[in-house]
């Protein structure tokens, strides 16, 4: 979460060598169990690259841990720095302490706990926006961090949860995030909460499905856009499809009977940004 104006409690550093301290236990829960993420709104990500990009967007930091060989990494301790200034706690531990933590053989020389940043679906406001994704029911991490990653690329302006969706806390779909967690923003809502906002919706609301008898090329893709993509599984809930306004498909010629979701979001995101991106 972004920091506010208010100034801000100086951190410290400390020093840790035991698997057995509190909060070496408290970090290992986090990574474990999704219970302990919701409740105490921290979630954790490991890498050097994803402490610069959470320090670079402001995020909140609770704790950082650097192993030995963060210590004479510039990078890394800039970072460090950083979120000391902002009043996370510095913990300088072992590697086999940092195993510990993260459940890795070979951990990353840095790893953060940060603080959980989700809006709810009345503080979405479209206007201004790229296009937004909506996904119902998703349930592959590695999915949801790969899309997160998708629509900070094409510029987006950010992804909605419908329904009992994965974690995007989860480390696993935090590290297919690249860093992108930390620059797009995440929604959850319920089905109900979907289904009001997409009748609002000021520009297209299209919607990957079986039934669509519409090339997802085709489609003049009105800004703001609302792409609506389904379950890995089972696909958009019929309900969820008839609160769209299109319905597209995208073409396929070979033996295969569906495309994974994340490529499918990248493809039709791609086509919907196309007149929007320019090589830099």
């Amino acid at each position: 979460m972004p920091q506010t104006g208010k100034p801000q409690k100086i951190g410290a550093v400390k020093q840790i060598t035991s698997h057995s301290n509190p909060i070496v236990k408290e970090i290992k829960g986090l990574v474990a169990q999704r219970k302990h993420r919701t409740q105490s709104g921290l979630f954790v990500a490991e890498g050097l690259k994803l402490a610069t990009d959470a320090m670079a967007a402001g995020w909140g930091v609770r704790y950082l841990a650097l192993g030995p060989e963060a210590r004479d990494n510039p990078v890394a301790q800039k970072a460090a720095a950083t979120a000391k200034a902002r009043g996370a706690l510095i913990l300088e531990v072992s590697t086999a302490v940092m195993s510990a933590m993260t459940r890795k053989d070979n951990p990353q020389m840095v790893v953060g706990v940060y603080e959980q940043n989700i809006v709810s679906a009345r503080d979405i406001d479209p206007q201004g926006t790229t296009v937004w994704v909506a996904l119902d029911r998703v349930r592959d991490p590695g999915n949801l961090g790969t899309i997160i990653r998708t629509v900070d690329a094409v510029g987006g302006g950010g992804v909605m949860l419908v329904g009992d969706c994965t974690d995007p806390f989860a480390v696993e779909a935090v590290r297919a995030t690249m860093g992108s967690l930390f620059h797009v923003p995440l929604a959850k809502m319920t089905k109900d909460e979907f289904k009001a906002l997409a009748k609002d919706w000021p520009g297209t609301v299209a919607a990957t499905h079986l039934k669509g008898s519409v090339d997802y090329r085709t489609p003049d893709y009105k800004q703001p856009a609302l792409l609506v993509m389904g379950n890995e599984q089972k696909g958009l809930e019929d309900d969820m499809a008839e609160a769209c306004r299109t319905l597209i498909r995208i073409p396929q010629v070979g033996e295969a009977d569906s495309l994974n979701l994340a490529v499918a979001t990248g493809i039709s995101l791609y086509e919907i940004r196309r007149n929007h991106l320019e090589l830099s």
